[in-house]
This record gives structure tokens, sequence and C-alpha cells, in this order.
């Protein structure tokens, strides 16, 4: 079973690579974005519930 602490590292990890493949796609492809968005959010309230701060890694920021 993982420990906490593995399990916010993994969220982090993929809350800053989704982040990395939003950010570009936002003009592009509205619709992909939309999808992204939305696990977007699911893993910022993850990570806030966890205790995480996101003021310093949040670059989407919308």
């Amino acid at each position: 079973m993982p420990s906490a602490a593995d399990i916010i590292k993994d969220y982090v990890t993929e809350f800053s690579r989704l982040q990395d493949w939003m950010l570009p796609i936002k003009e592009i492809a509205p619709d992909t974005y939309a999808s992204m968005h939305k696990r977007y959010l699911e893993l910022k309230v993850t990570l806030s519930s966890l205790g995480v701060n996101l003021t310093e890694i949040d670059r989407v920021k919308d």
C-alpha cells in the first residue's frame, strides 16, 4: 500500500504533466482542453484536500 507521501508525489507529478499538455492546446483544440481541464480540477481539489499548497505549481490558473 502506498504511503501518503507517495500518493501526493504521484498526484503532483500528474498535475504538472497535465498542465504541460494543457497550456499549448488551449487555443488549438478547445474540446480536448475542456476534457483535460476537468481532470485538472479533480487533481486540484484532491491535492488541496491533502494539504498541498498549489500556489507555486498551478500554472493554468483558471
